[in-house]
């Protein structure tokens, strides 16, 4: 918890009083509803925490900061709860994740360091190089597939999404792979030609091999703030998406968005990336986030 505090020091800095030399976290009513915006949170996660202090909060501990602190820590463990959700692999060989999500969000990166993680949990990966459109793409995932030690299935750039995510599925199956994540083109949200295309690889994946894809996660980025949620909107409605991973967190002001991801789209959050290493991927823990959140510079 130490380094995630550390980690989301520019949001946890929304909750403090930055005029002091030292961070001394202040906890009033107002000055709580003003954080949850500065950070992010959204109107209606805002007003859904306030409510939920007030109502833990005994009438005369109202300007005690420390009632209001424990009140705040519990009503957002309540409303992360809905997020909060293991992610599992389960019995499918290769269990298929598909990583979807908008251009710039630190995709690839965040498939490096998921191949990472199941490598370091015994699994046998392999990769497919599903962008086949933005030039370095295919050659940006090799070299990662290269220094992790794991096959990359790919084709000539202009090939066809589906038939090289098709291709990936045979292969991973022939060789008993464990875990075969793809890469997707990063798409527009508002697009709609590119996302019935992402919809297209989705049906293929499944036509061919039961279930799949077993897995499908839509990458955000900490720093897009609520524009995320209408991204997650529009992906989930056209795909399906199964679980979110949150990059770039330790790079951005707006981890109040985790709370309007849980009052408004509320979507598991499985992996938040907070750093730039192959293994800065950790699962998502209502309990250490706030608490991350709470804490001072000690």
């Amino acid at each position: 918890m130490n380094l995630l505090r550390k980690l989301l020091g520019q949001t946890r800095a929304r909750f403090a009083d930055t005029n002091e030399a030292s961070v001394t976290l202040e906890f009033s009513l107002e000055s709580l509803e003003e954080s949850l915006l500065l950070a992010d949170a959204g109107t209606q996660a805002t007003k859904t925490l306030i409510e939920a202090v007030e109502r833990r909060v005994p009438r005369r501990r109202t300007h005690d900061p420390d009632a209001i602190r424990d009140a705040f820590r519990s009503a957002a463990l309540d409303l992360l709860s809905h997020i909060q959700k293991p992610f599992t692999l389960g019995a499918a060989e290769p269990t298929v994740i598909l990583m979807v999500g908008v251009n710039g969000v630190g995709k690839t990166t965040s498939i490096a360091k998921l191949a990472h993680r199941f490598q370091a949990q015994g699994k046998s990966v392999m990769l497919a190089a599903g962008d086949t459109f933005r030039a370095a793409a295919s050659e940006q995932l090799q070299s990662w597939g290269e220094a992790l030690g794991v096959p990359v299935v790919r084709q000539q750039a202009g090939a066809d999404s589906a038939a090289v995510i098709y291709d990936a599925i045979e292969s991973a199956r022939a060789r008993g792979t464990h875990v075969l994540i793809a890469d997707t083109a990063g798409r527009q949200h508002v697009k709609n030609n590119l996302m019935q295309e992402l919809a297209k690889v989705k049906r293929i994946a499944s036509r061919h091999y039961t279930q799949a894809p077993h897995h499908v996660l839509q990458v955000i980025d900490a720093g897009t703030g609520q524009n995320a949620l209408r991204q997650i909107e529009t992906f989930d409605k056209e795909i399906g998406v199964t679980g979110l991973v949150l990059s770039k967190l330790d790079g951005s002001a707006k981890g109040g968005m985790v709370f309007s991801i849980a009052a408004q789209h509320p979507l598991p959050l499985q992996f938040i990336g907070i750093g730039e290493q192959v293994d800065a991927l950790h699962v998502f823990d209502a309990g250490d986030f706030v608490d991350a959140l709470l804490a001072g510079d000690e």
